[in-house]
């Protein structure tokens, strides 16, 4: 496909592909490429046509909300139902600890949630329960 598109995008390769074939064969391939052409032509021009029509659309709503007195940032915010100004993302609140263990003489704690620490996982691989550990 990229070697047609070389081909068909260079005169130069176009006149030596063209030279290789017969006039008959070649005239029904121009036929064909043009069709394609105007086919695309006119699918082109529907979507512009399309465009145009949802822009003046657009274009009269705003005239419309200008005349009746409407802010458009006001109408968006309404229309979303959320603040048309970003939230800052809320953090939330960190969890309380609910294991205590010691480690070096110093003590820790730990919410249960994430990888048990080497000092519990220890204590509980020597037969202790991680009901002794709680706050």
């Amino acid at each position: 496909m990229q070697e047609l598109v070389k081909i068909l995008s260079n005169i130069r390769s176009l006149r030596v592909f063209a030279r290789e074939i017969e006039l008959s064969e070649l005239k029904s391939m121009a036929e064909k490429f043009n069709a394609v052409l105007a086919e695309r032509q006119k699918e082109e021009e529907e979507l512009a046509a399309i465009e145009n029509e949802r822009k003046s659309k657009l274009e009269a709503f705003r005239k419309q909300i200008e005349a009746e007195g409407l802010d458009i940032k006001a109408l968006i915010e309404s229309l979303s139902n959320q603040p048309s100004s970003i939230k800052p993302k809320s953090s939330r609140t960190p969890r309380p600890a609910k294991y205590k263990y010691v480690v070096n003489g110093e003590e820790k704690t730990w919410t249960g949630q994430g990888r048990t620490p080497a000092a519990i996982q220890k204590e509980l691989d020597a037969g202790k329960s991680l009901e002794d550990f709680l706050i």
